[in-house]
């Protein structure tokens, strides 16, 4: 199977790539992630158990990642083994580009094989379905980086005559807050997760 996908971020390149970086958001965003082990800088391996309805899988990944050009592009590449029900490997190209002072266009092509019991659904159905959990991930991704809308001051409201005082500009930085290891892993791990194993998850679910 082949996947081409990109979406517009509202938020600069830099926050983009720094958000990808971000191990609560990544976690909150691969599915029934069970345990990381570290490798080496580059590659892990990874547990997953999917259970919706009446079906349920475990599936074990490896994860390697390339071509890392902070904050532009990466490749990563991986396999996933769910014993009798199925494997898959492939790899995946991001890119990410700037089209405005707050707009970011986040380009990725993916391609896969399957085998097992996936093998036997047809490319269409396993298509269809791994581009909807995909824009399903990238809606939450866009989402957690679109501004919350400021509410409207209600008539009559006070208004205080004493605001607090606005932190130097430049005191604060998005990238400061974000540690250079999570859990013992390079950021740039997480980043490899945060796209392959959502990867997994659609390729193995729906058997």
């Amino acid at each position: 199977m082949e996947m081409h996908g990109e979406r517009l971020i509202p938020a600069p390149r830099d926050t983009v790539w720094a958000a990808l970086n971000d191990p609560a958001m990544l976690q909150a965003s691969i599915p029934g992630c069970e345990s990381v082990e570290k490798l080496s800088e580059t590659d892990l391996t990874a547990r997953l158990a999917l259970k919706i309805g009446p079906m349920a899988a475990r599936i074990s990944a490896k994860v390697k990642l390339e071509n890392v050009n902070a904050p532009e592009s990466y490749t990563i590449s991986g396999e996933g083994n769910a014993g009798a029900m199925g494997f898959a490997k492939g790899g995946a190209d991001v890119s990410l580009k700037s089209t405005g002072p707050s707009e970011t266009l986040l380009t990725y092509t993916f391609k896969a094989q399957v085998g097992g019991k996936m093998a036997q659904l047809g490319g269409r159905l396993i298509d269809a379905t791994a581009k909807q959990i995909s824009d399903q991930f990238f809606d939450r991704f866009a989402a957690s980086l679109t501004p919350a809308p400021v509410a409207a001051a209600e008539p009559g409201a006070a208004v205080s005559l004493n605001p607090q005082p606005l932190p130097p500009a430049g005191a604060i930085s998005i990238f400061a807050l974000i540690p250079s290891e999570f859990l013992g892993l390079p950021i740039l791990v997480w980043i490899g997760l945060a796209l392959w194993l959502p990867i997994l998850f659609m390729l193995f679910f729906f058997q």
